[in-house]
């Protein structure tokens, strides 16, 4: 059982030296990407204004969060009863399934 232990500790140093090493011959283009997406998150426009404080600072975040939990709540009852209808209707059609009685 303690051969087992050394030889996974082993692995495990293996990959992390495989994985470091790739870290540093890649840090070239994974500073390149990191300055690129800062520049990027730059240009966004955030659903918040920093001049304000408290929950007023947040209050676009929160009335679009609002909107999209209404509108899933919307969209799961028009599935559920969707598909209960043509449930019901390929029953009456085919003879099985679910009948309403």
């Amino acid at each position: 059982m303690d051969t087992w232990n050394y030889i996974l500790y082993a692995f495990y140093a293996v990959v992390a030296v495989i994985a470091l090493g790739w870290l540093l011959r890649s840090r070239v283009h994974i500073v390149k990407f990191v300055s690129e997406v800062k520049v990027e998150l730059d240009k966004c426009s955030w659903p918040w204004d920093p001049n304000l404080s408290g929950f007023k600072k947040y209050k676009e975040l929160i009335e679009s969060t609002a909107v999209v939990v209404v509108t899933t709540i919307l969209l799961a009852g028009f599935v559920t009863t969707s598909d209960l209808v043509l449930a019901h209707v390929v029953g009456f059609v085919t003879g099985g399934g679910i009948v309403a009685k």
